[in-house]
């Protein structure tokens, strides 16, 4: 697999930019897990911390369900990778754990994701609510956010693989 990066153009609309600059970032995390072994994917390497890059694609999975399946059309088929019980599920990994469980988890949910999003407009409030303030978001927010999150969680995933293996890049 070699993933290919691509920025939005400068002159896009909104919603086009919106929704480049997420896969830009959803393809940086992917490419930052590129050519590893499950073993090294596992690998919590910034101690104590137990992040790995497999535990960021299991967390984007469930942020990816949450946000576009959860708050954007009211859908809660629950999470995939954490419990109730065990809140940080998704960084909580066994060597049983697969690279192959693990992407095609986050994958199936983008895919959702880009299929829910397709029937709102930017400024529409979402179907499902804030679970601390009871109120809607908007797609653009929403969009907005999930750019936050990945590009923090890029910069973590920078971070591991150097420590993995030594490579580097932006």
């Amino acid at each position: 697999m070699t993933t290919q990066r691509t920025e939005p153009a400068q002159n896009a609309d909104d919603r086009t930019m919106l929704e480049g600059w997420l896969d830009y970032h959803r393809q940086t995390l992917a490419w930052k897990c590129e050519g590893l072994t499950d073993a090294q994917l596992r690998t919590a390497s910034v101690p104590p911390s137990e992040l790995s890059l497999m535990g960021l694609v299991r967390h984007m999975a469930d942020v990816e369900r949450g946000w576009f399946r959860r708050v954007l059309v009211d859908d809660d088929p629950g999470p995939i990778f954490y419990t109730d019980e065990d809140r940080d599920g998704e960084f909580h990994l066994t060597e049983d754990d697969t690279w192959q469980e693990a992407y095609a988890a986050w994958q199936a949910e983008i895919d959702i994701a880009r299929r829910n999003a397709a029937d709102f407009e930017l400024d529409e409030l979402s179907r499902g609510t804030s679970r601390h303030t009871g109120d809607p978001f908007t797609l653009r927010w929403i969009y907005t956010h999930m750019i936050e999150e990945y590009a923090r969680h890029n910069g973590h995933a920078d971070l591991l693989r150097e420590c993995v293996d030594g490579v580097t890049g932006d």
